[in-house]
């Protein structure tokens, strides 16, 4: 299994975009804020570790299919359920 690095290169720069935006200050160090859902998003904070992991890149994989990265809430959004988001993440959380 192989890691996608373009994806990774895209998501840095959607990443740099969000931190330089003033809805920044209230996540802390480490972490980034991601919008998940598909029709009403959340918003969660996740540690920046998660972009490692396969099961989250999964999800960057279906952000970027669906989104090209050129994301219309100024940050990272996951088309996802929010019930599957939590799902993977708790799934990381226990590993």
């Amino acid at each position: 299994m192989g890691v996608r690095l373009p994806g990774i290169f895209q998501a840095k720069k959607v990443i740099g975009r969000v931190f330089s935006t003033s809805m920044a200050l209230d996540v802390p160090k480490g972490h980034l804020a991601v919008y998940v859902g598909e029709n009403e998003k959340k918003r969660f904070v996740v540690p920046i570790a998660y972009l490692r992991h396969p099961s989250f890149q999964k999800l960057l994989s279906k952000a970027e299919e669906e989104f090209g990265f050129n994301h219309s809430m100024g940050g990272l959004t996951i088309p996802c359920r929010e019930e599957t988001f939590i799902d993977v993440t708790c799934s990381l959380n226990c590993s």
